[in-house]
């Protein structure tokens, strides 16, 4: 998956969520960052290490734009959108 792409991370399954929203162009290494927290930070401090949502597109400008939308959306839409999948 060397295309841009936007994910989004949770530290667990069902009640409270810190979602981990971000932008890269290889979505398998990235993920793999996460999962073995060599990645600093949020994702790290709250074990944000399930994927559970993710967009592809063909420029990292589109992707970049989608991650800004959905960290200004508020935490029922983006529970909806990971609902959804």
């Amino acid at each position: 998956m060397k295309k841009p792409a936007v994910y989004l991370l949770t530290n667990k399954e069902r009640g409270t969520l810190y979602i981990y929203i971000d932008v890269t162009s290889n979505l398998i290494e990235r993920v793999h960052q996460h999962r073995t927290d060599s990645v600093d930070g949020f994702s790290r401090q709250y074990k944000n290490h399930r994927l559970v949502y993710f967009e592809q597109f063909d420029d990292m400008f589109e992707a970049i734009k989608r991650e800004q939308q959905l960290k200004k959306w508020n935490r029922i839409w983006t529970l909806e959108l990971i609902e959804k999948k």
